[in-house]
């Protein structure tokens, strides 16, 4: 059994050896990297580096949940696994809550169109 069996649920624990238990239940999975965010301008930068966006993307919330919400654009099946989110949560807690409510709510609206986004937390390699 694997947590892509079951419909995405919030912010969960990402398995052990995520792309290799993504491919096999065919889900596209994305690493973005929390571990070197300092404000919000370095995480709009890490979404911008670590998820195909194009160069008009408007770096704000409204402009990730967007990307993150529209059908048209999101494969049918995708994992963002967040790398280092327990630090991230702790060292920046307003940014992480805004940043989960733009993940929660495109997880949301996503799924009202049929399609699945798994946002995943991710230990740093030192921790796992």
């Amino acid at each position: 059994m694997s947590i892509f069996d079951d419909a995405p649920d919030g912010i969960q624990p990402a398995p052990a050896e995520p792309r290799l238990v993504a491919a096999g239940a065919q889900v596209r999975l994305r690493e973005i990297n929390l571990g070197h965010i300092r404000d919000k301008d370095d995480l709009m930068l890490a979404f911008t580096n670590d998820l195909p966006l194009t160069i008009g993307f408007g770096r704000n919330w409204d402009a990730l949940y967007d990307v993150l919400s529209d059908p048209e654009i999101m494969p049918e099946r995708l994992a963002l696994v967040l790398c280092d989110y327990p630090d991230f949560q702790r060292h920046h807690a307003k940014l992480a809550a805004e940043l989960g409510r733009v993940l929660l709510d495109a997880q949301m609206a996503l799924a009202g169109h049929g399609k699945a986004l798994w946002l995943l937390w991710d230990l740093p390699e030192s921790e796992g």
